[in-house]
Protein backbone atom coordinates (compact mmCIF):
# COMPACT_ATOMS: atom_id res chain seq x y z
CA UNK A 1 0.00 0.00 0.00
CA UNK A 2 2.42 2.60 1.12
CA UNK A 3 4.70 1.49 -1.92
CA UNK A 4 1.48 2.32 -4.37
CA UNK A 5 0.46 5.36 -2.39
CA UNK A 6 4.31 6.53 -3.68
CA UNK A 7 4.24 5.68 -7.17
CA UNK A 8 0.43 7.52 -7.52
CA UNK A 9 0.44 10.22 -10.06
CA UNK A 10 -1.02 13.62 -10.38
CA UNK A 11 -0.43 16.30 -12.38
CA UNK A 12 1.41 18.11 -9.50
CA UNK A 13 3.48 15.30 -8.39
CA UNK A 14 6.32 16.68 -10.24
CA UNK A 15 6.99 19.10 -7.79
CA UNK A 16 7.73 16.67 -5.10
CA UNK A 17 11.09 15.86 -7.39
CA UNK A 18 14.45 17.27 -8.49
CA UNK A 19 13.91 19.68 -11.08
CA UNK A 20 16.41 20.84 -13.86
CA UNK A 21 16.39 23.57 -16.03
CA UNK A 22 13.54 25.59 -14.76
CA UNK A 23 13.69 29.67 -13.82
CA UNK A 24 13.39 31.01 -10.94
CA UNK A 25 10.75 33.19 -10.18
CA UNK A 26 11.06 35.72 -7.91
CA UNK A 27 7.32 36.55 -7.16
CA UNK A 28 5.76 33.11 -6.08
CA UNK A 29 2.08 35.20 -6.33
CA UNK A 30 2.80 36.41 -9.56
CA UNK A 31 3.58 32.93 -10.91
CA UNK A 32 0.72 31.09 -9.00
CA UNK A 33 -1.52 33.51 -10.81
CA UNK A 34 -0.41 33.15 -14.35
CA UNK A 35 -0.69 29.29 -13.50
CA UNK A 36 -4.35 29.77 -12.58
CA UNK A 37 -5.05 32.29 -15.00
CA UNK A 38 -3.75 29.23 -17.68
CA UNK A 39 -5.56 26.48 -16.04
CA UNK A 40 -8.53 28.33 -16.69
CA UNK A 41 -8.07 28.51 -20.45
CA UNK A 42 -9.45 26.66 -23.39
CA UNK A 43 -7.17 23.46 -24.36
CA UNK A 44 -5.09 23.72 -27.30
CA UNK A 45 -5.21 20.38 -28.47
CA UNK A 46 -7.37 18.02 -27.92
CA UNK A 47 -7.04 13.80 -26.42
CA UNK A 48 -8.86 12.80 -29.19
CA UNK A 49 -6.29 14.31 -31.82
CA UNK A 50 -3.44 13.01 -29.68
CA UNK A 51 -4.98 9.04 -29.79
CA UNK A 52 -5.00 9.42 -33.57
CA UNK A 53 -1.44 10.35 -33.61
CA UNK A 54 -0.83 7.55 -31.07
CA UNK A 55 -2.03 5.35 -33.50
CA UNK A 56 -0.24 6.48 -36.44
CA UNK A 57 2.72 6.74 -34.47
CA UNK A 58 2.18 3.09 -33.78
CA UNK A 59 1.93 2.24 -37.35
CA UNK A 60 6.31 3.41 -37.89
CA UNK A 61 7.03 1.59 -34.63
CA UNK A 62 5.46 -1.37 -36.59
CA UNK A 63 7.44 -0.08 -40.02
CA UNK A 64 4.26 0.77 -41.61
CA UNK A 65 4.60 4.21 -41.70
CA UNK A 66 7.59 7.08 -41.02
CA UNK A 67 7.62 10.64 -38.92
CA UNK A 68 8.75 13.90 -40.14
CA UNK A 69 9.04 16.23 -37.57
CA UNK A 70 10.49 19.37 -37.69
CA UNK A 71 10.24 23.35 -37.28
CA UNK A 72 11.97 26.14 -34.90
CA UNK A 73 14.94 25.69 -32.41
CA UNK A 74 12.65 28.16 -30.58
CA UNK A 75 9.86 29.75 -31.30
CA UNK A 76 9.73 34.27 -30.39
CA UNK A 77 7.06 36.56 -30.11
CA UNK A 78 9.22 39.19 -32.50
CA UNK A 79 9.22 36.93 -35.45
CA UNK A 80 5.68 35.93 -35.46
CA UNK A 81 3.52 36.16 -38.22
CA UNK A 82 1.46 33.88 -40.55
CA UNK A 83 3.95 33.87 -43.71
CA UNK A 84 6.54 32.36 -41.68
CA UNK A 85 3.77 29.81 -40.19
CA UNK A 86 2.80 29.19 -43.65
CA UNK A 87 6.11 28.69 -45.09
CA UNK A 88 7.58 26.19 -42.41
CA UNK A 89 3.88 24.45 -43.25
CA UNK A 90 4.95 24.50 -47.16
CA UNK A 91 8.08 22.70 -46.49
CA UNK A 92 7.13 19.91 -44.40
CA UNK A 93 4.63 19.34 -46.88
CA UNK A 94 7.24 19.23 -49.67
CA UNK A 95 9.31 16.82 -47.70
CA UNK A 96 6.08 14.94 -46.59
CA UNK A 97 5.76 14.14 -50.41
CA UNK A 98 8.98 13.28 -51.64
CA UNK A 99 9.62 10.55 -48.65
CA UNK A 100 5.94 9.52 -49.29
CA UNK A 101 6.63 9.25 -52.82
CA UNK A 102 10.08 6.94 -52.46
CA UNK A 103 8.90 4.95 -49.22
CA UNK A 104 5.86 4.49 -50.26
CA UNK A 105 4.81 4.63 -46.74
CA UNK A 106 2.44 7.41 -44.90
CA UNK A 107 4.08 10.10 -43.59
CA UNK A 108 3.63 11.57 -40.21
CA UNK A 109 3.65 15.52 -40.32
CA UNK A 110 4.42 16.89 -36.57
CA UNK A 111 5.53 20.47 -36.44
CA UNK A 112 7.81 21.71 -33.66
CA UNK A 113 5.40 24.59 -33.66
CA UNK A 114 2.83 25.95 -31.37
CA UNK A 115 4.47 25.83 -28.10
CA UNK A 116 8.29 25.23 -28.55
CA UNK A 117 9.32 28.24 -26.86
CA UNK A 118 11.37 27.51 -23.85
CA UNK A 119 15.04 26.21 -24.00
CA UNK A 120 17.49 24.32 -21.99
CA UNK A 121 21.00 26.04 -21.03
CA UNK A 122 24.18 24.85 -20.05
CA UNK A 123 24.41 27.58 -17.85
CA UNK A 124 21.81 29.54 -15.66
CA UNK A 125 23.72 32.70 -16.57
CA UNK A 126 26.05 34.36 -18.93
CA UNK A 127 28.34 36.97 -18.98
CA UNK A 128 28.95 40.15 -21.49
CA UNK A 129 32.28 41.66 -20.15
CA UNK A 130 31.56 42.77 -16.28
CA UNK A 131 27.80 42.15 -16.02
CA UNK A 132 26.28 38.71 -15.21
CA UNK A 133 22.54 37.97 -15.92
CA UNK A 134 20.42 34.84 -16.37
CA UNK A 135 20.59 32.85 -19.14
CA UNK A 136 17.43 33.23 -22.11
CA UNK A 137 15.51 30.19 -21.75
CA UNK A 138 12.87 31.04 -24.86
CA UNK A 139 10.34 33.40 -25.07
CA UNK A 140 7.97 31.87 -22.80
CA UNK A 141 10.39 32.75 -19.63
CA UNK A 142 12.29 35.69 -20.41
CA UNK A 143 13.55 38.49 -23.52
CA UNK A 144 16.78 37.71 -25.87
CA UNK A 145 18.02 41.18 -24.90
CA UNK A 146 20.97 41.36 -22.51
CA UNK A 147 19.99 43.79 -20.23
CA UNK A 148 18.61 43.15 -16.66
CA UNK A 149 14.74 44.08 -17.22
CA UNK A 150 14.38 41.85 -20.61
CA UNK A 151 16.35 38.59 -18.63
CA UNK A 152 13.99 38.24 -15.32
CA UNK A 153 11.69 35.63 -16.12
CA UNK A 154 8.06 36.98 -16.42
CA UNK A 155 5.54 34.54 -15.73
CA UNK A 156 2.78 36.67 -17.77
CA UNK A 157 4.78 35.17 -21.06
CA UNK A 158 3.47 32.05 -20.71
CA UNK A 159 0.00 33.44 -21.31
CA UNK A 160 1.36 35.24 -24.24
CA UNK A 161 2.83 31.99 -25.78
CA UNK A 162 -0.63 30.73 -25.26
CA UNK A 163 -2.06 32.72 -27.02
CA UNK A 164 0.51 32.83 -29.73
CA UNK A 165 -0.05 29.28 -30.10
CA UNK A 166 -3.12 28.90 -30.51
CA UNK A 167 -3.19 31.43 -32.93
CA UNK A 168 -0.43 29.11 -34.70
CA UNK A 169 -2.84 26.22 -34.35
CA UNK A 170 -5.57 27.97 -35.65
CA UNK A 171 -4.00 28.77 -39.04
CA UNK A 172 -2.40 25.58 -39.30
CA UNK A 173 -5.76 23.86 -38.99
CA UNK A 174 -7.22 25.86 -41.42
CA UNK A 175 -4.05 25.21 -43.76
CA UNK A 176 -4.23 21.29 -43.24
CA UNK A 177 -7.93 20.63 -43.64
CA UNK A 178 -9.12 24.09 -46.01
CA UNK A 179 -7.36 22.82 -49.05
CA UNK A 180 -3.84 24.48 -48.84
CA UNK A 181 -2.83 20.83 -48.35
CA UNK A 182 -4.26 19.87 -51.19
CA UNK A 183 -2.32 17.48 -53.70
CA UNK A 184 -3.30 19.04 -56.48
CA UNK A 185 -1.20 21.99 -55.48
CA UNK A 186 1.89 20.12 -55.20
CA UNK A 187 3.17 22.65 -57.64
CA UNK A 188 2.47 25.64 -56.00
CA UNK A 189 4.19 24.45 -52.57
CA UNK A 190 7.74 25.34 -54.28
CA UNK A 191 9.50 28.44 -52.77
CA UNK A 192 10.97 30.97 -54.70
CA UNK A 193 14.29 30.64 -53.73
CA UNK A 194 14.08 26.90 -53.92
CA UNK A 195 12.17 26.72 -57.42
CA UNK A 196 15.56 28.50 -58.91
CA UNK A 197 17.93 25.65 -57.42
CA UNK A 198 18.49 22.38 -59.14
CA UNK A 199 16.78 20.80 -56.05
CA UNK A 200 13.14 22.82 -57.05
CA UNK A 201 14.11 20.74 -60.60
CA UNK A 202 14.22 17.27 -59.09
CA UNK A 203 11.13 18.74 -57.02
CA UNK A 204 9.32 19.52 -59.88
CA UNK A 205 10.02 16.59 -61.92
CA UNK A 206 9.04 14.89 -58.81
CA UNK A 207 5.56 16.86 -58.75
CA UNK A 208 5.12 16.16 -62.48
CA UNK A 209 5.16 12.22 -61.93
CA UNK A 210 2.52 12.99 -59.02
CA UNK A 211 0.39 15.20 -60.97
CA UNK A 212 0.23 12.49 -63.93
CA UNK A 213 -0.78 10.22 -60.66
CA UNK A 214 -3.29 11.94 -59.51
CA UNK A 215 -4.99 12.72 -63.07
CA UNK A 216 -5.36 9.10 -63.63
CA UNK A 217 -7.06 8.36 -60.23
CA UNK A 218 -9.34 11.36 -61.21
CA UNK A 219 -9.61 8.97 -64.66
CA UNK A 220 -10.72 6.33 -62.20
CA UNK A 221 -13.00 8.53 -59.89
CA UNK A 222 -10.63 8.90 -57.07
CA UNK A 223 -10.36 12.91 -56.62
CA UNK A 224 -10.47 15.11 -53.02
CA UNK A 225 -14.07 15.12 -53.62
CA UNK A 226 -14.17 11.07 -52.83
CA UNK A 227 -11.28 10.61 -50.99
CA UNK A 228 -10.63 13.92 -48.44
CA UNK A 229 -7.30 12.75 -47.86
CA UNK A 230 -6.20 13.88 -51.51
CA UNK A 231 -6.91 17.63 -50.42
CA UNK A 232 -6.44 17.39 -46.68
CA UNK A 233 -3.94 16.25 -44.22
CA UNK A 234 -3.62 15.88 -40.47
CA UNK A 235 -0.90 17.71 -39.24
CA UNK A 236 0.35 17.55 -35.23
CA UNK A 237 2.29 19.69 -32.97
CA UNK A 238 4.93 19.09 -30.25
CA UNK A 239 7.29 20.74 -28.00
CA UNK A 240 9.74 20.14 -25.12
CA UNK A 241 8.05 19.83 -22.00
CA UNK A 242 10.35 21.64 -20.10
CA UNK A 243 8.66 24.88 -18.46
CA UNK A 244 6.28 22.28 -16.07
CA UNK A 245 4.30 24.88 -14.63
CA UNK A 246 2.50 25.43 -18.05
CA UNK A 247 2.60 21.97 -18.48
CA UNK A 248 0.83 21.37 -15.31
CA UNK A 249 -1.70 24.10 -16.04
CA UNK A 250 -2.56 23.17 -19.32
CA UNK A 251 -3.21 18.91 -18.23
CA UNK A 252 -6.98 18.39 -18.41
CA UNK A 253 -9.08 15.30 -17.82
CA UNK A 254 -10.01 13.83 -21.23
CA UNK A 255 -13.79 13.87 -20.60
CA UNK A 256 -14.43 10.25 -22.60
CA UNK A 257 -11.86 8.50 -20.91
CA UNK A 258 -11.23 9.85 -17.62
CA UNK A 259 -7.59 10.52 -18.28
CA UNK A 260 -5.22 13.03 -18.14
CA UNK A 261 -3.95 14.81 -21.53
CA UNK A 262 -1.17 17.74 -21.86
CA UNK A 263 -3.33 19.75 -23.95
CA UNK A 264 -0.53 22.06 -24.84
CA UNK A 265 0.74 19.51 -27.51
CA UNK A 266 0.06 16.73 -29.07
CA UNK A 267 3.49 15.26 -28.83
CA UNK A 268 5.54 16.21 -26.02
CA UNK A 269 9.22 14.99 -25.48
CA UNK A 270 11.99 15.44 -22.67
CA UNK A 271 15.29 16.84 -23.40
CA UNK A 272 18.58 15.05 -22.82
CA UNK A 273 19.53 17.56 -19.98
CA UNK A 274 16.53 16.58 -18.02
CA UNK A 275 15.74 12.33 -18.52
CA UNK A 276 17.23 11.56 -15.10
CA UNK A 277 14.49 9.10 -13.86
CA UNK A 278 13.67 9.94 -10.07
CA UNK A 279 13.38 13.97 -12.21
CA UNK A 280 10.28 16.20 -12.45
CA UNK A 281 10.63 16.13 -16.29
CA UNK A 282 10.29 12.06 -16.45
CA UNK A 283 7.85 12.27 -13.28
CA UNK A 284 5.28 14.91 -14.88
CA UNK A 285 5.32 12.50 -18.53
CA UNK A 286 5.11 9.14 -17.18
CA UNK A 287 1.33 10.35 -16.22
CA UNK A 288 -0.13 12.34 -19.33
CA UNK A 289 -1.43 10.00 -22.51
CA UNK A 290 0.14 11.77 -24.57
CA UNK A 291 2.30 10.55 -27.22
CA UNK A 292 5.55 10.85 -25.79
CA UNK A 293 9.63 11.68 -27.14
CA UNK A 294 12.87 10.85 -25.30
CA UNK A 295 16.15 12.80 -26.68
CA UNK A 296 18.77 10.08 -26.57
CA UNK A 297 22.44 10.98 -26.39
CA UNK A 298 25.79 9.08 -26.94
CA UNK A 299 26.07 9.10 -22.96
CA UNK A 300 23.15 7.23 -22.45
CA UNK A 301 23.52 3.19 -22.05
CA UNK A 302 21.28 0.67 -22.97
CA UNK A 303 20.45 -0.03 -19.22
CA UNK A 304 19.16 3.35 -18.61
CA UNK A 305 17.23 3.67 -21.21
CA UNK A 306 15.85 0.41 -20.79
CA UNK A 307 14.38 1.58 -17.05
CA UNK A 308 12.99 4.80 -18.02
CA UNK A 309 11.13 3.08 -20.99
CA UNK A 310 9.59 1.12 -18.03
CA UNK A 311 8.75 4.27 -16.90
CA UNK A 312 7.56 6.42 -19.42
CA UNK A 313 5.97 3.23 -21.40
CA UNK A 314 5.63 0.34 -18.61
CA UNK A 315 2.32 -1.55 -20.98
CA UNK A 316 4.54 -1.38 -24.42
CA UNK A 317 1.83 0.50 -26.33
CA UNK A 318 3.15 1.11 -29.88
CA UNK A 319 3.70 4.75 -30.63
CA UNK A 320 3.51 5.74 -27.02
CA UNK A 321 7.21 6.23 -26.50
CA UNK A 322 9.46 7.93 -29.66
CA UNK A 323 13.28 7.85 -29.07
CA UNK A 324 14.83 10.11 -30.80
CA UNK A 325 18.68 9.88 -31.19
CA UNK A 326 20.79 12.66 -31.17
CA UNK A 327 24.28 10.90 -31.40
CA UNK A 328 26.80 13.46 -33.96
CA UNK A 329 27.91 12.43 -37.38
CA UNK A 330 30.97 10.28 -36.16
CA UNK A 331 29.14 8.41 -33.36
CA UNK A 332 25.99 7.30 -34.15
CA UNK A 333 26.48 3.79 -35.46
CA UNK A 334 28.75 3.16 -32.41
CA UNK A 335 26.50 4.65 -29.98
CA UNK A 336 23.05 3.81 -31.34
CA UNK A 337 23.76 0.26 -32.20
CA UNK A 338 23.97 -0.99 -28.88
CA UNK A 339 20.86 0.75 -27.87
CA UNK A 340 18.91 -1.00 -31.05
CA UNK A 341 20.27 -4.47 -29.64
CA UNK A 342 19.29 -3.82 -26.21
CA UNK A 343 15.45 -2.50 -27.20
CA UNK A 344 15.08 -5.40 -29.93
CA UNK A 345 16.27 -7.92 -27.56
CA UNK A 346 13.77 -6.68 -25.00
CA UNK A 347 10.70 -6.80 -27.14
CA UNK A 348 9.95 -2.95 -26.82
CA UNK A 349 8.00 -0.74 -29.05
CA UNK A 350 8.82 2.45 -29.82
CA UNK A 351 9.45 4.60 -32.56
CA UNK A 352 13.19 5.20 -33.59
CA UNK A 353 13.70 8.48 -34.71
CA UNK A 354 17.02 10.89 -35.77
CA UNK A 355 17.62 14.30 -34.90
CA UNK A 356 20.59 14.96 -36.78
CA UNK A 357 20.97 18.88 -35.47
CA UNK A 358 21.74 18.49 -31.82
CA UNK A 359 24.90 16.67 -31.89
CA UNK A 360 26.60 18.55 -35.06
CA UNK A 361 26.66 21.87 -33.55
CA UNK A 362 30.06 24.14 -33.78
CA UNK A 363 31.34 27.85 -33.50
CA UNK A 364 32.35 28.96 -36.69
CA UNK A 365 35.30 31.04 -37.55
CA UNK A 366 33.35 34.02 -37.78
CA UNK A 367 31.81 33.74 -34.30
CA UNK A 368 28.63 32.19 -34.91
CA UNK A 369 26.98 29.04 -33.42
CA UNK A 370 26.50 26.47 -37.06
CA UNK A 371 25.99 23.17 -37.93
CA UNK A 372 27.39 21.84 -41.26
CA UNK A 373 24.92 20.15 -43.60
CA UNK A 374 27.28 17.56 -44.37
CA UNK A 375 27.54 16.20 -41.18
CA UNK A 376 23.80 16.21 -40.67
CA UNK A 377 23.67 14.25 -43.73
CA UNK A 378 26.49 12.01 -42.54
CA UNK A 379 24.24 11.13 -39.10
CA UNK A 380 21.33 10.33 -40.97
CA UNK A 381 23.08 8.36 -43.05
CA UNK A 382 24.67 6.29 -40.22
CA UNK A 383 21.33 6.34 -38.81
CA UNK A 384 19.82 4.15 -41.56
CA UNK A 385 23.01 2.38 -41.42
CA UNK A 386 22.84 1.06 -37.96
CA UNK A 387 19.18 -0.05 -38.43
CA UNK A 388 20.12 -1.94 -41.51
CA UNK A 389 22.83 -3.39 -39.49
CA UNK A 390 20.53 -4.56 -36.74
CA UNK A 391 18.07 -5.51 -38.36
CA UNK A 392 15.58 -2.86 -37.44
CA UNK A 393 13.56 -0.05 -38.42
CA UNK A 394 14.18 3.72 -38.97
CA UNK A 395 11.08 5.26 -37.59
CA UNK A 396 11.60 9.00 -38.61
CA UNK A 397 13.80 11.79 -38.44
CA UNK A 398 13.45 15.14 -36.17
CA UNK A 399 15.20 18.41 -37.33
CA UNK A 400 15.37 22.09 -36.44
CA UNK A 401 14.53 23.95 -39.41
CA UNK A 402 12.19 26.86 -41.13
CA UNK A 403 10.63 27.88 -44.41
CA UNK A 404 12.85 31.15 -44.33
CA UNK A 405 15.67 32.21 -46.09
CA UNK A 406 17.87 31.98 -43.76
CA UNK A 407 21.43 31.60 -43.43
CA UNK A 408 22.33 29.75 -40.18
CA UNK A 409 23.66 25.67 -41.01
CA UNK A 410 26.50 26.06 -43.56
CA UNK A 411 26.99 24.03 -46.91
CA UNK A 412 24.05 22.39 -49.06
CA UNK A 413 23.26 22.73 -52.55
CA UNK A 414 23.58 26.59 -51.96
CA UNK A 415 27.22 26.08 -50.49
CA UNK A 416 26.29 28.80 -47.76
CA UNK A 417 30.20 29.88 -46.45
CA UNK A 418 31.28 30.81 -43.18
CA UNK A 419 31.18 34.40 -44.35
CA UNK A 420 27.54 34.29 -45.20
CA UNK A 421 26.02 33.41 -42.17
CA UNK A 422 26.09 37.09 -41.15
CA UNK A 423 23.49 38.35 -43.85
CA UNK A 424 20.95 36.10 -42.80
CA UNK A 425 21.26 35.03 -39.34
CA UNK A 426 17.83 34.76 -37.29
CA UNK A 427 17.43 32.27 -34.82
CA UNK A 428 17.39 33.44 -30.77
CA UNK A 429 19.11 30.19 -30.42
CA UNK A 430 20.25 27.52 -32.19
CA UNK A 431 21.03 27.59 -36.20
CA UNK A 432 17.96 26.09 -38.76
CA UNK A 433 17.80 24.33 -41.69
CA UNK A 434 16.32 26.51 -44.38
CA UNK A 435 13.48 25.41 -47.15
CA UNK A 436 16.59 24.62 -49.68
CA UNK A 437 18.53 22.44 -47.19
CA UNK A 438 15.29 20.91 -45.74
CA UNK A 439 14.23 19.99 -49.21
CA UNK A 440 17.93 18.41 -50.03
CA UNK A 441 17.67 16.61 -46.68
CA UNK A 442 14.53 14.60 -47.49
CA UNK A 443 16.05 13.40 -50.83
CA UNK A 444 18.42 12.23 -49.02
CA UNK A 445 16.00 10.20 -46.68
CA UNK A 446 13.96 9.39 -49.32
CA UNK A 447 16.58 7.80 -51.03
CA UNK A 448 17.48 5.34 -47.90
CA UNK A 449 13.97 4.78 -47.74
CA UNK A 450 13.57 3.64 -51.51
CA UNK A 451 17.07 1.44 -50.82
CA UNK A 452 15.01 0.50 -47.25
CA UNK A 453 12.10 -0.55 -49.05
CA UNK A 454 13.69 -2.56 -52.08
CA UNK A 455 16.64 -4.18 -51.00
CA UNK A 456 16.12 -4.89 -46.93
CA UNK A 457 13.41 -7.52 -45.55
CA UNK A 458 12.81 -5.46 -42.71
CA UNK A 459 10.44 -7.60 -40.68
CA UNK A 460 7.87 -5.80 -38.68
CA UNK A 461 8.06 -5.97 -34.38
CA UNK A 462 4.25 -8.18 -34.50
CA UNK A 463 5.58 -10.58 -36.83
CA UNK A 464 8.81 -11.15 -35.52
CA UNK A 465 7.24 -11.57 -32.39
CA UNK A 466 4.98 -14.27 -33.51
CA UNK A 467 8.11 -16.47 -34.55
Amino acid sequence: MAKNQANKWTPDSWRTKPVLQQPAYKDEQALKAAELQLAGQPPLVFAGEARNLLESLGKAANGEAFLLQGGDCAESFAEFNANKIRDTFQVILQMAVVLTYAGSLPVIKVGRMAGQFAKPRSSDTETQGDTTLPSYRGDNINGLEFTAEAREPDPQRMLMSYHQAASTLNLLRAFAGGGYADLQRVHGWNLGFVADSPLGERYEDLANRIEDALGFMAACGVTGETVPAIRETSFYTSHEALLLPYEQAMTRTDSLTGEWYDTSAHLLWIGARTHQEDHAQVEFLRGIKNPLGLKCSPDLDPDELLRLIDILNPDNIPGRLTLIARMGHNKVEDKLSPLLRAIKKEGRSVVWSCDPMHGNTEKSSSGYKTRHFENILAEVKGFFAAHKTEGTHPGGVHFEMTGQDVTECVGGAQDIGDEDLSSRYHTACDPRLNASQSLELAFLIADELKDLRVNTKFQPLAAAAAE
